[in-house]
């Protein structure tokens, strides 16, 4: 599983790639996680099965979701309650929802 997380500087969700990474390895889980800056999500997001935006970028949500769509990447805003607690399970959760379709 690969997931990309979007936000302003790339720098905020370093804490957050932590704890997701975390959360993988507990569960057995083979992930590559990592973040980038708004102005360079479009370079990565063919290496992604899934874009997490922050909730600082989420007005980008519209739009990257308008790319993702034409790559089959799913695209979605986190939760902000979960960015700010920087719970990295539940937002892993949600990644892996995504990448299933549900």
């Amino acid at each position: 599983m690969r997931i990309l997380l979007c936000c302003s500087a790339g720098m905020s969700t370093s804490l957050l790639v932590s704890k997701m990474e975390a959360s993988a390895k507990a569960q057995g889980l083979d992930c590559k996680i990592w973040a980038v800056a708004s102005t360079e999500v479009n370079t990565h997001l063919d290496d992604a099965d899934v874009l997490l935006l922050g909730p600082q970028v989420r007005y980008l949500l519209s739009q990257l979701k308008k790319v993702g769509e034409l790559k089959g990447i799913p695209v979605e805003s986190i939760n902000p309650t979960h960015y700010g607690l920087c719970n990295g399970e539940e937002i892993l959760k949600q990644a892996i929802n995504l990448i299933k379709g549900e």
